[in-house]
């Protein structure tokens, strides 16, 4: 019985807010209050100017990050963040902070923001890999391939790629290195018959659930891969996913009517009572930006080391989906990389 309370208490803390919040376990709880001092570190966040993304962004300044790099698509929404931090935490904060407009599948894009942080900073200790198209509905980017996985997958596989080796040079001088991708329980409704083995396989409308799981189980078993391949070779990078929990964003609120115009408003209006705050929603991020000593873990709300899904515990299959995904991106990026002599590199 004991057991069975235990578990209702644990799936509550990690998916809902408020009093749920604080039902967590006390070997899995942690606040943002408990994020250590980041004077002297760098840090970069994608989709940081809203939702679970400012969240980490608000926190990392609170505790006294040094540089902030912020990568939003919308100007409108990063003016609005950027008067938002400083009114709340004063103007030295905000001009931490660095806000550049990017769009993840936009590979080219990617790369030249990449090398404008490098040229920027001499260190990266932090790498949040947040931002996210959600449960929406098929559609192709121009480079004719699945929207959901181009912008959640393949875009932080490209930055963090371009990005490695300033994070490994980092990480040279004996300083921690955390690299957090955001993943999610949603991941299983991933098919249970993928196998990442074709552009085709990748380009099936799955529907808005499929569709967003198999992009999130990617980011689950892209954290994993790193966390085997980079870590053994530089122990001071380390490589987790974390679930943030059903939180109060634009997803919940807006974007899921776009997949489901009637059905939506369970989300957006049943659930409005139960849904976490944007910082109640990015506590596991920060501990897995800030505090972990592990790689290659799943860290849910708050702090809970879960295992995932089977399909997200398989480690054949995310050797497959980083081998398909040099593959797709050698291949349409070829002219902006392999015939300038850079061929793709992800650890």
């Amino acid at each position: 019985m004991d057991s069975m309370i235990s578990t209702v208490q644990t799936t509550l803390s990690q998916n809902l807010g408020g009093a749920a919040h604080g039902l967590a376990p006390a070997d899995q709880q942690f606040s943002l209050d408990q994020v250590p001092d980041q004077s002297g570190k760098v840090a970069v966040v994608t989709g940081g100017s809203e939702g679970i993304g400012y969240g980490c962004t608000h926190t990392l300044l609170n505790k006294n990050i040094k540089k902030l790099f912020i990568l939003s698509l919308s100007k409108e929404v990063v003016d609005g963040a950027k008067k938002a931090i400083a009114e709340e935490l004063g103007q030295d904060k905000a001009d931490r902070t660095e806000w550049i407009q990017c769009d993840l599948t936009d590979w080219k894009k990617v790369t030249e923001v990449a090398k404008q942080i490098t040229d920027s900073t001499d260190r990266l200790d932090i790498l949040i890999n947040n931002a996210a198209r959600g449960i929406m509905t098929y559609q192709l980017t121009d480079q004719n391939l699945d929207l959901h996985m181009a912008l959640n997958h393949f875009g932080h596989v490209t930055l963090t790629s371009h990005l490695l080796p300033l994070l490994k040079k980092t990480a040279e001088k004996g300083h921690k290195v955390r690299i957090c991708t955001m993943a999610s329980n949603a991941h299983q409704n991933a098919p249970k018959d993928v196998k990442f083995a074709s552009l085709d396989e990748l380009n099936t409308d799955l529907g808005p659930n499929g569709q967003y799981g198999r992009s999130k189980l990617a980011n689950l078993l892209y954290a994993r891969y790193l966390g085997r391949h980079l870590t053994p070779e530089y122990p001071n990078i380390l490589s987790n996913a974390t679930h943030p929990g059903v939180v109060e964003t634009k997803q919940t609120e807006e974007y899921i009517h776009e997949a489901y115009p009637l059905a939506g408003y369970m989300m957006s209006v049943g659930m409005r009572p139960f849904r976490k705050s944007q910082f109640e929603g990015c506590v596991s991020m920060m501990f897995a930006a800030t505090t972990t000593e592990k790689t290659g873990q799943y860290i849910c709300p708050q702090a809970a080391i879960e295992t995932g899904s089977e399909l997200a515990q398989d480690e054949a299959l995310g050797e497959q989906l980083m081998k398909l995904t040099r593959e797709i991106m050698t291949e349409k990026t070829r002219k902006d990389s392999v015939d300038k002599g850079c061929p793709m590199k992800d650890y």
